[in-house]
């Protein structure tokens, strides 16, 4: 059975810049799929090219197996929220949320019928004769979500529909965009540059960059095992690590499953997941990039073969709540960074040496590649 949306091996330049390069993703039906990335990655232009307003230079663009490239937008039939709302000022709220049934000619009956549902979802009765000027941002997000969703579209487009709301109000809506997509199993394909937003909601993640995939998959696969130094650090803070002096597995006397290298004075272990470089062959030779998230690294105490060590000089501390935030200068002039609660440590002095340790899992091996 073919995947609801496919793109296969989109590129689209705009002169001399390359918006998308070769991309290729498929979405099932049910999915909460977002498309992740800093300014310029390319997660716009992908969202338009899919709703049909951007054309790509090459590739295509399936819907259920059937190619939907050159199809006009209006004719693919899905729902579209946009960044800046885009609602009717002289409509109300059940206008604004009919204007699409409205266009396809259903009986006034069942556009009012239709209407009182959307209104149900997004949770905003009782302000169906109101105009948008007198919502609040929420409520007009709201509204959008309802006005796209009315028609029972197949997919919904959502660019970057919370970006405009402060803090509290996107976390809140954050939450009820999830359950909504829980309740009616429609697919939704989302895109932001706002890492915890992308993580929090969807069931899987995209992160582009420069036009190119870097990275799909399972929020908790993205963060945990990230595929190279850009998506670890773009997707949460990462400790990147430079590893030297490797012995690669099958040199060790007592573990053969994982390579070893030196972090300052440290020996340091990890699963080898990309290939090394061999010695003398470049600036990095001999040496490998690891990942560790500042939450992994804690106070445990005893020492064992299932951890790696590390000793620093405190720079600095940070109290965030019942979090501190920890900056630790390692041999060699480095900084780790170090995330523990109340209850594991105590607020270490600046300058006061730590000893610090986490599991060899949660030393992951990521790739050199360029964002």
């Amino acid at each position: 059975m073919p995947a609801l949306l496919e793109l296969d091996s989109i590129t689209k330049r705009y002169g001399t810049v390359t918006a998308l390069e070769n991309v290729s993703l498929s979405v099932d039906a049910g999915e909460f799929v977002t498309l992740v990335g800093p300014s310029g990655s390319g997660k716009s232009t992908a969202l338009m090219a899919i709703a049909g307003f951007v054309a790509p230079d090459s590739g295509r663009i399936l819907h259920n197996g059937a190619d939907i490239t050159g199809t006009a937008p209006e004719r693919r039939g899905f729902g579209v929220v946009f960044q800046g709302y885009a609602l009717f000022p002289h409509l109300t709220v059940a206008r604004n949320i009919a204007y699409p049934l409205e266009v396809r000619g259903l009986p006034r009956s069942e556009i009012e019928s239709r209407v009182r549902h959307a209104l149900d979802l997004v949770q905003l009765e009782g302000v169906e004769d109101r105009r948008p000027a007198m919502l609040s941002g929420g409520q007009q997000q709201r509204v959008a979500i309802a006005r796209a969703l009315v028609y029972e579209p197949p997919l919904l487009l959502l660019d970057e529909p919370l970006s405009a709301l402060d803090r509290k109000l996107r976390s809140e809506l954050q939450s009820e965009l999830k359950a909504l997509h829980a309740r009616l199993g429609t697919t939704f394909v989302n895109i932001t540059h706002d890492q915890e937003e992308a993580l929090t909601l969807s069931t899987r993640v995209v992160v582009l960059s420069k036009g190119r995939v870097m990275q799909a998959g399972s929020p908790s696969d993205l963060y945990e095992r990230p595929h190279s130094g850009f998506v670890a650090d773009f997707l949460g803070n990462a400790n990147l690590l430079r590893v030297t002096n490797l012995r690669p597995p099958g040199q060790l006397s007592a573990d053969e499953a994982f390579c070893c290298g030196a972090l300052g004075d440290a020996e340091v272990r990890f699963a080898l997941r990309h290939p090394l470089r061999e010695a003398g062959t470049g600036r990095d030779a001999g040496s490998a990039l690891i990942a560790v998230r500042p939450e992994a690294i804690g106070i445990r105490a005893q020492h064992g073969r299932d951890v790696n060590t590390l000793t620093g000089i405190v720079r600095d501390v940070a109290r965030v709540g019942s979090l501190l935030r920890i900056s630790l200068v390692i041999d060699g002039g480095g900084s780790v960074k170090i995330v523990s609660t109340d209850r594991e440590s105590a607020s270490p002095a600046q300058g006061e040496t730590l000893t610090r340790y986490w599991r060899i899992e949660d030393t992951v091996h990521v790739s050199t590649e360029e964002s």
